[in-house]
């Protein structure tokens, strides 16, 4: 553990010990990491602790310069702790270099059977009394982060103080090919929103899908096709994202010595996005998520997007219609293009296969909730369906939720103090909805 400084707040880095398997305390151990974040002038101050959990699954904790976006409003009333959730950041890593160790892709899907929602919750717990000395927290959950929360509630209640969503109130039931089947039209909207937007880039995607479904170049060890090309489309759930999308097509050609061909700096904007060499776990752990019960996932966003022909590139440039852009979704084909995921290609189809994962949610116990609530929840939102988070709202008791379309699933971080601050004032009821 060590202190140090960056303007405006003190910065301790901390490392916890944690059971990869709760249920077996003495067994096999994994580091979790988290920053602990203080406002300057109250780093000696008795402050209550807020844990901030990141969306994904995959991602570590945000890293801020300073008191940047909502840390600074968390700052004035909270010690925040930025936690990297098991296998992210800098807590031990799952990824191609490190799952080996722990044998073939059998014994390796059993190990990343400990790094859903559960676990990371258990992780919590053994966390905070370290560091409040037994006090509940207050819990910020963005998207998957969200999830979490909910799976706090419906677990280890008495260890919260209150609990702030953004973006992030699963469905309590749903299995993923209805999270899907909800998905696809949500998207397709979207890229609707974009070609409005930006009616020049119809014939650039169409442009580019159909150089790729030819050429398919190697970029960096990443193979680049027409469907990496559309998952570029999970940049529109994001308040710039359009935009960003608009800038990144009008750069994709140029011309070479046998004509027009991709250029490198678009090669390299789309295998950067495609890749996931920085959140292997994203791509294993993510229709995981929604598993509970008997049921596989067994692939479902590749299996619902056959419901949707529209969203098929080839069928798009044989025909007149656009190519659309497809969201948050992964595929098989997601670990053969990507040098990161081809190894673990196998263990994602045991994790897809796999028809026992624990129900996440007590619907009893959070009808019965009495731990003050609040949820911002994005019309519209690309990422996670508002049907579904409002039904789950209204199971929570005493959830208060702020419905709002001013912002995309990354209002949070985009809104700077806004949308914590209100939040914050719903759960100390210091304004309605």
């Amino acid at each position: 553990m060590h202190s140090y400084s960056q303007p405006g707040v003190v910065l301790t880095d901390r490392w916890f010990t944690v059971p990869l398997d709760h249920d077996e305390p003495d067994g096999e151990t994994l580091e979790i990491f988290g920053r602990e974040v203080v406002a300057s002038g109250k780093a000696a101050g008795d402050l209550p602790w807020l844990v901030y959990l990141e969306g994904g699954p995959g991602f570590g904790a945000r890293r801020f310069v300073g008191a940047e976006a909502w840390l600074g409003r968390a700052l004035r009333d909270f010690r925040v702790l930025l936690l990297d959730q098991r296998g992210t950041g800098l807590s031990t890593p799952a990824n191609r270099q490190t799952l080996p160790l722990r044998g073939g892709p059998r014994e390796q899907a059993a190990y990343l059977s400990h790094f859903r929602a559960d676990s990371i919750v258990r992780d919590c717990e053994l966390i905070r009394p370290r560091l409040t000395g037994g006090a509940p927290w207050t819990v910020l959950g963005q998207s998957f982060g969200g999830f979490c929360a909910v799976r706090y509630l419906s677990a280890s209640p008495e260890g919260l103080d209150a609990v702030l969503i953004t973006g992030g109130l699963p469905s309590l039931d749903a299995h993923a090919d209805d999270v899907y089947r909800a998905a696809y039209p949500r998207v397709e909207r979207k890229v609707a929103a974009h070609y409005a937007r930006y009616p020049q880039d119809v014939a650039r995607a169409r442009a580019i899908a159909s150089y790729l479904s030819t050429i398919r170049p190697d970029h960096g060890g990443h193979t680049l096709t027409p469907e990496g090309f559309q998952s570029l489309g999970i940049m529109l759930g994001t308040g710039e994202g359009s935009h960003r999308l608009h800038h990144l097509l009008e750069n994709a050609f140029v011309e070479g010595a046998r004509g027009p061909e991709l250029s490198d700096a678009f090669r390299e904007a789309m295998r950067t996005a495609n890749s996931f060499a920085s959140h292997p776990l994203y791509a294993l752990m993510h229709e995981s998520i929604y598993g509970q019960g008997s049921s596989a996932t067994g692939w479902a966003a590749e299996r619902v997007r056959a419901e949707f022909p529209q969203f098929d590139a080839a069928s798009a440039l044989a025909g007149e219609g656009p190519v659309l852009f497809t969201g948050e979704s992964i595929h098989p084909w997601h670990f053969e293009v990507d040098p990161a995921l081809r190894p673990l290609r196998e263990t994602a189809e045991l994790l897809a296969g796999r028809a026992d994962w624990p129900v996440l949610y007590d619907v009893e116990r959070l009808a019965a909730n009495e731990v003050p609530v609040a949820a911002a929840v994005y019309h519209d939102d690309m990422y996670v369906d508002t049907a579904h988070a409002l039904r789950t709202a209204a199971a929570i008791r005493g959830l208060r939720a702020w419905v709002t379309s001013e912002y995309e699933h990354d209002g949070v971080r985009a809104s700077g103090e806004r949308v914590l601050d209100r939040l914050i004032s719903l759960v100390r009821g210091e304004v309605d909805r």
